[in-house]
């Protein structure tokens, strides 16, 4: 084994004093690098020494590299406050518009707007839509990348809840799995070609992340994730769908893209901070730009996270859909916290990130959930440019968590949901109906954005805790 190199010797190569040193000293103490010969690890303490920036995304220097940088380039201020778009205000608690405002000081910010249902949120608020100047920003994505609502239509009629509740009460428990870590057994796994993306293999970061996430495909996390049996109702005869005015059951599903994604945000999000560094206000809104290797391999696993989550819904809707004996009449699905390349009205490109948004681009379909006592509404987007051509992605929440937990109790909420006869498997306090907004005020506050096609009233609930 190598002897161990000390300051002075990482000095006399040339590194600058402060943090630099200590971060590569410790990396050198890593298995790996341990075990290399003085000369060895001096040579590559050199290459990166030399060319910190090619270091950036590299899985044992980034943070040392990102150290070496110069910080007249690192340390970034605010600008003047650009004008943004607010829909429904009056539902928009104080501390998600200021998180907004200073959102909307970032240098590369071009445009915004704020959705009825927004609330506090990490960097950008819940129900924020974002867009920026070749700049990807991981905390206006959001930490669960990608998550989404799915929606299945089967024709078989709302009579079919009532009479088999307990059948598919069972169906959930058997198809289904919830909660921070958990996955199906191997005898249980579902195969996806999202498992055998190059990006698993391409990204030094994720290349420890396919058996977690082949654990995991398919599964939902915990919070306010859910997998629902409901009534759709078909109010609209001219509809992308296909599908006849008319009631019929429904699974509606919401979660995202599990651990996966969780540690694409936490991973980045650090790096974003190293090269990017704000006032403290702002400094969960540091961006990677999209001309750098960092920027593009985050965009990278950015994606792919998506497509996980994605692959996670298919295998929920195909097993339930499988255990139901029937094939879907129709389906919708839709994202959010994510960031995609568009062009504004005015034809500028940009990275637009809706963190809790819905897209609402002329013609794109959606569900935006109420809560378990309030419907849901299949909509038609119709590309209004003052909001980014967005919409809520649900009703947004009322009361925190931590309100929730302490002003509502059991029996209160086991009576309401027993009054609007839902059955909820699992479940806590900080998902309770009560802590969410009224979705009719919410979508009152968007009818500019969206049409409604139709509704989805949840009857049997699954989330985390069953």
């Amino acid at each position: 084994m190598a002897s161990q190199l000390r300051g002075n010797d990482l000095r006399n190569l040339g590194f600058p004093e402060g943090r630099a040193i200590g971060l590569a000293l410790a990396q050198l103490q890593r298995k790996h690098l341990k075990k290399l010969s003085q000369t060895d690890q001096l040579a590559l303490l050199g290459q990166l020494l030399a060319n910190p920036n090619d270091y950036l995304t590299h899985l044992d220097w980034s943070h040392t590299a990102a150290a070496l940088l110069p910080p007249p380039n690192r340390h970034i201020g605010l600008v003047e406050r650009k004008d943004y778009a607010v829909f429904g205000a009056e539902h928009i608690d104080p501390s998600a518009i200021h998180q907004m405002e200073t959102a909307m000081k970032l240098p590369v910010t071009v445009a915004g707007a704020l959705m009825p249902d927004a609330h506090h949120g990490y960097g950008l608020p819940i129900g924020g839509v974002l867009a920026t100047d070749n700049a990807v920003i991981p905390y206006a994505v959001g930490v669960d990348i990608g998550c989404r609502m799915a929606l299945s239509v089967f024709d078989l009629p709302p009579k079919y809840l009532a009479q088999r509740t307990q059948e598919l009460r069972s169906l959930l428990l058997e198809n289904t799995r919830f909660g921070s870590g958990r996955g199906f057994e191997r005898g249980q796994r579902l195969d996806h070609a999202v498992l055998d993306r190059a990006e698993f293999r391409e990204i030094p970061f994720l290349k420890n992340k396919l058996d977690k996430a082949a654990e995991q495909v398919g599964t939902s996390g915990s919070g306010n994730h859910f997998v629902e049996f409901g009534i759709v109702e078909i109010t609209e005869a001219e509809n992308e769908l296909g599908v006849p005015v008319g009631q019929y059951l429904g699974v509606l599903s919401h979660s995202g893209s599990r651990g996966l994604g969780a540690g694409i945000a936490e991973r980045y999000t650090k790096l974003a901070k190293d090269v990017c560094q704000l006032p403290g206000e702002a400094q969960h809104l540091a961006w990677l730009g999209l001309d750098t290797e960092a920027g593009q391999e985050y965009w990278a696993a950015m994606t792919l996270a998506g497509d996980y989550a994605s692959a996670c819904h298919e295998q929920i809707h195909r097993r339930l859909a499988k255990a139901l004996g029937e094939k879907p009449l129709a389906k919708v699905e839709n994202h959010h916290n994510f960031a995609w390349k568009e062009r504004l009205a005015d034809g500028r490109e940009v990275i637009t990130h809706r963190k809790g948004a819905t897209p609402a681009s002329a013609g794109v379909l959606g569900i935006i959930p109420g809560s378990m006592t309030a419907p849901g509404f299949i909509v038609r987007g119709r590309g209004v440019a003052e909001s980014l051509a967005s919409a809520s992605h649900g009703a947004g929440r009322l009361l925190s968590r931590t309100r929730a937990k302490a002003e509502l109790g059991e029996g209160q909420v086991r009576k309401y949901l027993a009054e609007h006869g839902i059955e909820l498997i699992g479940g806590g306090l900080d998902e309770a109906p009560q802590a969410y907004k009224d979705i009719r005020a919410v979508m009152a506050s968007q009818r500019e954005l969206v049409d409604v096609l139709g509704s989805f009233t949840p009857r049997i609930v699954r989330m985390d805790g069953a």
